[in-house]
């Protein structure tokens, strides 16, 4: 049977609504794939895709900070700054880079060849740029450290060339950054250091060569900012969104100087060149606070010519900080602490009842140099029957220092002796500012020698009591002086003031305080004043008439200190020609402006006649120690303490008011009745 017609239209609609109705389910999972793939680009994978197409419109270069800077210890004095100076100042200065893939291939040659002429390189040079432009990267560097002129001039011809050729305008861009200036020059250069020219690849942060600048790096350097900038031909070089501010380093307030630093570097020039040594150096020092107010070393080091240095073998030698990383037997310089430690040594045993260990005055024989476990006697450069303290010191005599160390170690054991040397800071380091610092050297009893040899044997503390057996640098020489010339107090040497980060608000942050009472009061007593006031007694006689360092006495002014000749050590041997003479003391004798302590490393070895031994510390140490004294006496504005007290033919010369000049002929008569014949005398 055949079906009629409405029977027909009713199966051909229900056929076209399941067509729409299929139609409708695909345009819906569509728009469905749609949205969903919207969704997944938009939301979810939305901050990919947010850099991929920053990517194509913008890039970031990282915006610089300002590295910490080292400033000076000012004095108030009428015609010099009392403010802070910089030793470091930063110069703004800029990278040129490049964007290759945005600067179309037909004038890469010609951007090639006018860069050159700007930056002045050579043909090869320029070769090198033009194959940087070729490399496949959104960033190249093509050059670094120009100065703002220069950058002005590229900026001004770039603008032009990229507006007429319709090249994106930042298709080269700089990148600003700061290199170390020093407006003293050469100053203070091994103590500074600066940092090298590349910084590290990964942290772009600054890589120190040395010095303060590794020492304190964790302060000085800061972090980068970031800043963000379009390519388009008509973004500007110079606008960019800054998306981090860059945050800089602190800064630090040094104990340093500048005119006593560069008092003390001519000087120690002077004294290198007249008694033709390998190199020099000077520590100045506040007795009461530690702070070091000069420390110069000759041959000087160049900071911004480091490389120049570093590469040298015979240069690299002049980037240490010898007063701190160069260890050596101290010598006679040893002296006064010997006699201060017997001094002490008095008070303990007094204190139990017993007999005191010596008397100053006392007559001790010294003649004789044989000591207990010796197979060589002790001598002495004047040799005497007789001698009691004050002579012992005046003359430098290393037998009379013997005797006590023999009563010493006799009485109270080698371990206290020891620990009494330990106390004035020597064998340990004394946590001076600067990297490489050496602890020295000081024997302990029972401890062996890689060689298998005790440490401390029997004539150990004999060789203690002059200076030799054990070592030390400087800045632990300068410290112990410190002690005799402020009372009996171990201060902690410092180069640094305080240091002070400048947050982007402007509220200044205190990091570190040197200055405060707290830490003055924490300085250990180690010897009472009276002790001291005695061995300064003593050695006023060495810078006076019949001393051994008569170059030292600073004209006008009273000076105590003391003179020594050690031989190097070389190979485990010391050597007949090499020396490493010393001079360490203070000036005014009371309330001391500062210590000072001079080295000359291997003067030349030679007899100069009329003047005497050119490598004795007496000669070649001891004067440089007057005339850099003298300089900066008179710079602080200290009036003269010794009116009086200058050398016969001067007419302010007074024998009858020169200070300590009855003491001196008062001790040469007693050294006469002790020493000379009778029939001599007569």
């Amino acid at each position: 049977m055949m079906p009629d017609k409405q029977t027909e239209q009713s199966i051909l609609l229900r056929k076209e609504k399941k067509r729409l109705i299929y139609v409708a389910i695909f345009i819906f999972i569509l728009f469905s794939s749609l949205i969903a793939q919207f969704y997944i680009i938009q939301i979810l994978e939305g901050e990919k895709w947010l850099k991929q197409a920053r990517k194509q419109h913008y890039f970031v270069i990282k915006e610089p900070f300002v590295r910490g800077t080292f400033y000076s210890n000012p004095y108030v004095k009428k015609g010099h700054p009392s403010e802070p100076q910089r030793f470091v100042v930063d110069i703004p200065k800029f990278h040129l880079f490049a964007d290759p893939e945005s600067i179309p291939q037909e004038y890469k040659s010609e951007i090639s060849t006018i860069l050159s002429g700007h930056l002045g390189l050579s043909l090869i040079e320029e070769k090198g740029l033009r194959n940087q432009l070729d490399r496949q990267t959104r960033s190249r560097k093509l050059s670094m450290w120009l100065n703002k002129e220069r950058q002005e001039t590229i900026n001004a011809w770039w603008k032009t060339y990229a507006r007429r050729n319709k090249i994106p305008r930042n298709s080269l861009f700089f990148v600003k950054d700061y290199q170390r200036s020093y407006p003293f020059g050469k100053l203070l250069g091994q103590v500074l250091h600066t940092i090298r020219n590349q910084k590290d690849e990964h942290t772009l942060q600054a890589l120190p060569t040395g010095g303060l600048e590794h020492y304190f790096n964790h302060f000085l350097k800061g972090k980068q900012g970031r800043k963000r900038l379009m390519r388009s031909p008509l973004h500007a070089l110079e606008t960019g969104e800054v998306v981090n501010a860059p945050e800089n380093g602190a800064d630090i307030y040094l104990t340093i100087n500048p005119y006593l630093q560069a008092i003390t570097e001519e000087e120690i020039e002077k004294g290198v060149k007249k008694s033709k040594a390998l190199s020099g150096w000077a520590v100045m020092m506040d007795p009461r606070t530690g702070e070091i107010l000069a420390l110069a070393q000759y041959p000087d080091f160049y900071p911004p010519d480091y490389q120049k240095f570093f590469n040298d073998p015979k240069r690299i030698e002049h980037t240490k900080v010898k007063a701190v990383t160069d260890a050596n037997e101290p010598g006679s310089v040893m002296k006064p602490f010997t006699i201060a430690i017997a001094l002490k040594a008095n008070k303990i045993l007094k204190a139990k009842g017993e007999k005191e260990l010596f008397s100053p005055e006392e007559k001790i024989a010294t003649l004789s140099g044989n000591f207990p476990g010796r197979s060589k006697p002790i001598v002495d450069t004047k040799p005497a029957h007789f001698l009691n303290l004050d002579m012992a010191m005046q003359r430098s005599s290393n037998i009379y220092m013997a005797r006590l160390a023999e009563r010493i170690v006799s009485r109270l054991g080698n371990d206290w002796y020891r620990k009494e040397l330990e106390l004035l800071g020597f064998g340990q380091k004394s946590g001076i500012e600067l990297p490489a610092e050496s602890p020295g050297v000081l024997p302990t009893p029972g401890k062996l020698h890689p060689n298998g040899a005790l440490e401390w044997s029997v004539p150990t503390p004999f060789s203690l009591s002059f200076g030799h057996n054990l070592q030390m640098n400087s800045i632990q020489l300068a410290r112990a002086y410190a002690a005799l010339a402020n009372g009996g107090c171990l201060v902690q040497p410092t180069l640094v003031r305080c240091i002070v980060k400048t947050h982007s608000s402007g509220h200044q942050e205190v990091l570190l305080d040197h200055t405060c009472e707290e830490r003055l009061k924490s300085f250990p007593r180690i010897f009472d004043q009276d002790i001291s006031e005695r061995v300064i007694q003593s050695m006023r006689y060495v810078t006076q008439t019949g001393g051994t360092a008569t170059k030292a006495n600073v004209q006008g002014y009273t000076e105590v200190g003391k003179t020594s000749t050690p031989k190097k050590i070389i190979n485990g041997s010391y050597s007949e020609v090499l020396y490493c003479p010393l001079f360490a003391g203070f000036t005014p004798a009371r309330n001391a402006a500062f210590v000072l302590v001079v080295a000359m490393d291997e003067p030349e070895y030679k007899y100069i006649p009329g003047i005497g031994k050119n490598h004795n510390g007496g000669h070649c140490t001891a004067n440089v120690f007057r005339e850099i004294a003298t300089r900066a006496l008179k710079y602080l504005g200290i009036p003269p303490d010794d009116p009086y007290g200058y050398p016969y033919g001067d007419p302010r010369y007074d024998p009858n008011k020169a200070i300590w000049f009855k003491e001196t002929k008062k001790l040469k008569e007693k050294y006469s009745e002790w020493n000379e014949p009778k029939t001599q005398k007569k």
